[in-house]
């Protein structure tokens, strides 16, 4: 009787590991989920959203690729330290909103210094300004909802009783 525990780890050191780990010739997957904001996160988030707002609306910002380009906040997420930031933007006209962010991120120390003097925080978050392409996958999701295939198909399904 051999009690000696079997060669390797038979447990990753994370509950979720975030590559494929091999047991025995199983393989467990990365689980890919996003932790849910706290409370204080969240209000930290919406604060930051709303000034950033103000500040591009003021349009004190010089950079070629942001002069008259309307820019939408739809979003800004707070690290647990409150000490990063990521702020999501959209850009109307056709603009390519990954040029939008890029701008937005060479500008982001005056954009920090800014939100410092408006907002009253312990840190003033360090910004991160990435593409928001949630709208065009919702204009992506009307389309394909407004073909006449699908259109006939939600329309045969409404009839039948469940």
């Amino acid at each position: 009787l051999n009690l000696a525990p079997p060669a390797g780890n038979l447990y990753p050191r994370q509950p979720f590991p975030t590559r494929p780990v091999r047991f025995r010739r199983l393989a467990m997957f990365e689980v890919s989920f996003m932790k849910a904001q706290s409370q204080r996160q969240l209000r930290a988030g919406e604060l930051v959203r709303r000034a950033v707002s103000d500040i591009l609306r003021e349009g004190h910002l010089r950079d070629p690729a942001l002069s008259g380009v309307p820019v939408t906040v739809s979003e800004a997420r707070v690290s647990p330290d409150l000490k990063n930031a990521t702020v999501f933007v959209s850009a109307m006209n056709m603009v390519d909103p990954e040029r939008v962010a890029e701008a937005l991120n060479r500008a982001s120390g005056f954009i920090q210094k800014e939100l410092g003097r408006q907002i009253d925080m312990k840190f003033t978050p360090k910004l991160r300004f990435a593409a928001d392409d949630r709208f065009d996958e919702a204009l992506h999701v009307d389309e394909v909802l407004d073909r006449p295939s699908v259109k006939r198909d939600l329309d045969h399904d409404d009839g039948e009783s469940r």
